[in-house]
């Protein structure tokens, strides 16, 4: 459970294989002095990605059109997105709808057959029970049981791909903190227990807690040294995990 200091271009690739690669770049859709988008990251992450890993990346539909040959040409293929809907959301002065949703999009290595790459399919329990309906035949020659058709209980259904929860709005280390829940599902879906996870935007170190909860290592790395210090902090106050994979 680490985070270097440093641009991830420089420190993450030393470091790999890992088994899964968060990234939560600049989007590049304001003004703001940080939100500029990084460069050359792309083709890095790919190689540093084992051959059965794939990288989640999180984005707005403007950032990803403008990236999306980056992604080829960089020997990545598309795998699937998910959209995670959160209140209150935010918008610009030339906006017609207030933006309340966030894209993460998952890709894997071109030349990984996609039945390789893991994936651990995370299901929920809220399936809608059948009803059961009974229909009486009429009487004809012979014994003839009632027709009937056999409900099946609620049960496990696979998670929908749009995800609600809550944003970190008044709790949040970083400016663009996500929640650690959100998180969670997608280590606990794409990398295996005891699996590397490699966050080359760690912020606030949100996906750190997430692997540590899932039993999961956790590599970040963080640009700026005050935000990364104090990301460090938020792991160390952490409870060790020792079931399953190495924390």
């Amino acid at each position: 459970m680490t985070i270097l200091t440093g641009d991830c271009r420089d420190e993450m690739p030393w470091h790999a294989p890992y088994d899964m690669i968060l990234a939560d770049p600049p989007y590049g859709d304001t003004s703001l002095a940080w939100d500029r988008r990084v460069e050359g990251w792309i083709p890095l992450a790919r190689d540093a990605l084992a051959p059965t890993g794939s990288l989640w990346v999180f984005g707005s539909l403007r950032c990803f059109m403008a990236t999306a040959n980056q992604f080829a040409d960089a020997g990545f293929r598309y795998a699937q997105e998910i959209v995670w809907e959160k209140q209150n959301g935010s918008n610009f002065h030339a906006d017609r709808f207030r933006r309340v949703h966030e894209l993460a999009v998952q890709f894997y290595r071109a030349e990984s057959p996609w039945r390789d790459v893991y994936n651990d399919v995370q299901t929920t329990p809220d399936a809608t029970a059948r009803t059961a309906r009974r229909k009486r035949r009429p009487t004809h020659t012979g014994h003839i049981e009632a027709g009937h058709y056999v409900s099946q209980d609620g049960g496990p259904r696979l998670m929908r791909s749009v995800l609600r929860l809550r944003n970190c709005h008044g709790r949040a280390i970083h400016p663009t903190e996500k929640p650690v829940a959100l998180l969670d599902i997608l280590i606990r879906t794409t990398c295996p227990e005891g699996g590397l996870v490699g966050d080359w935007f760690a912020g606030s170190g949100a996906a750190g807690e997430a692997s540590r909860l899932a039993g999961r290592r956790y590599l970040g790395c963080e640009l700026d040294p005050a935000m990364a210090e104090r990301a460090r902090a938020r792991l160390a106050s952490l409870l060790p995990f020792h079931s399953g994979g190495q924390p």
